[in-house]
């Protein structure tokens, strides 16, 4: 039995939550099955992509950080990507340990292969989406990741 009541407000999040979870396992067995034939999974194409994102060449902690990642399992994955050849590691002149994960040529290609799998794949699924909502679920995602984040932060998590 719970001793709080839960608001009209606190059920509409969790309902929220809950799609998000059932979305983001959607999602992840969508990425899996559209870049398998490149030899990549869900997890190792958000790598790279994170890769290609940045900037500059970061160490695995930052990537972990901008991506909202456990470090342990994202230096796991770009091992994995080493040994295939598509990313390799450059000495980082701020910390001597903790090396920048550059994407090599074939990381590069790869990566371009699978955005040309994603672009008309994504075209596809956003047919009958209202932009307006589009936008509106990206602010309120947004708002909700940072609300977390401040929380985290907070409680030193």
């Amino acid at each position: 039995m719970r001793a709080t009541k839960r608001s009209p407000a606190g059920d509409a999040l969790t309902e929220l939550i809950l799609d998000l979870f059932r979305v983001n396992n959607l999602t992840v067995t969508w990425g899996d099955r559209l870049v398998a034939p490149l030899g990549l999974t869900s997890a190792r194409w958000q790598i790279l992509g994170a890769i290609v994102a940045a900037d500059r060449a970061q160490p695995v902690a930052w990537l972990a950080r901008d991506l909202g990642a456990n470090r342990q399992n994202v230096q796991r994955i770009v091992n994995d990507l080493a040994q295939e050849g598509l990313v390799t590691f450059e000495p980082n002149p701020h910390h001597r340990r903790a090396h920048l994960v550059v994407l090599t040529d074939k990381g590069r290609k790869t990566y371009d292969a699978a955005i040309r799998l994603y672009d008309p794949r994504i075209n596809s699924l956003v047919q009958g989406l209202p932009m307006e909502d589009l936008r509106i679920a990206g602010r309120l995602m947004k708002a909700l990741r940072k609300k977390l984040e401040d929380e985290e932060s907070a409680t030193g998590a």
